[in-house]
């Protein structure tokens, strides 16, 4: 059974880092790509990061959130780094269990499997 569940979220000052772990069971999650998205109340679910053999970010997180995969953990590290009040969401790691990221891998219809989703708060 696929199964993906995310940790590490948290309150977090302005201007501060957190990490988030999706952490894959069932399946190895080597040779898969592997999105993050997030979800602010009243607001769709957002794409922010699909990792395979290329990466994408979203414009409103490039150049302060970074993904990895630490294969040995069967694990998805997601870096957020620069932390602003309006990153608040409650964040979801995702796969179709695709070798490839898809060029529109933002669309959430895209991915099968889910992550219960992790809260992060970025308050003062």
């Amino acid at each position: 059974q696929v199964q993906l569940v995310e940790s590490g979220g948290g309150l977090v000052q302005p201007g501060g880092s957190l990490r988030l772990s999706c952490v894959a069971s069932g399946f190895n999650l080597d040779g898969y790509a592997i999105a993050w998205f997030r979800q602010a109340p009243g607001k769709e679910r957002e794409g922010i990061s699909c990792v395979s053999n290329i990466e994408y970010y979203a414009d409103s997180v490039k150049d302060r959130f970074v993904s990895s995969r630490y294969i040995l953990e069967n694990t998805v590290y997601l870096q957020m780094n620069m932390l602003r009040p309006d990153d608040s969401a409650v964040y979801y790691c995702a796969t179709d269990r695709r070798a490839s990221c898809r060029l529109n891998w933002a669309n959430k219809i895209n991915y099968a499997y889910w992550g219960q989703g992790t809260q992060v708060t970025v308050s003062s």
